[in-house]
């Protein structure tokens, strides 16, 4: 598998050839984001795979809460540009799984961490979270795993 940072790189090279002004802003963002982390984290060379992922993610989740606001006050070309650029950061993270497959990692979890009822959601989640590795969104996550927990005590 090609290095998802190297990637990015070819990427923002391309998009600069091209002309590219969102692809181009946004992987400059992105470009900025690496080096901030690896500053923080005081990293020599490059961010782990799981880093790089997890960066994408939390930045993907800021451009969704940015359009929400933007949506709140009626500043509908904002929004449209933040979904974007979510939409277009998405594409550098793994496939997502479908609901069945997340369903069946929930229930997995539930079992191991011996879960029987919404007083175990931390534990659940821990377990979920670890397993899913940036394939499924914490919110949808924790809306499965609500849904599990919840049914274990009807």
């Amino acid at each position: 598998m090609i290095d998802l940072e190297k990637r990015i790189s070819d990427d923002l090279l391309a998009a600069m050839k091209e002309k590219k002004e969102m692809e181009l802003s946004t992987l400059r963002m992105l470009k900025a984001e690496f080096q901030r982390a690896k500053t923080e984290k005081g990293h020599a060379g490059e961010l782990s795979e799981d880093e790089v992922v997890s960066l994408i993610q939390r930045l993907v989740k800021q451009r969704r809460e940015a359009a929400d606001q933007y949506t709140a006050v009626s500043a509908g070309d904002r929004a449209a540009r933040e979904l974007k650029e979510a939409l277009f950061l998405e594409t550098y993270l793994p496939e997502q799984l479908s609901d069945e497959e997340l369903g069946q990692i929930v229930e997995e979890a539930g079992a191991l961490a011996k879960a029987a009822g919404p007083k175990d959601m931390g534990r659940v989640m821990g377990k979920v979270m670890a397993a899913v590795k940036g394939r499924a969104d914490g919110k949808r996550v924790k809306t499965k795993v609500q849904e599990y927990l919840q049914s274990l005590v009807e």
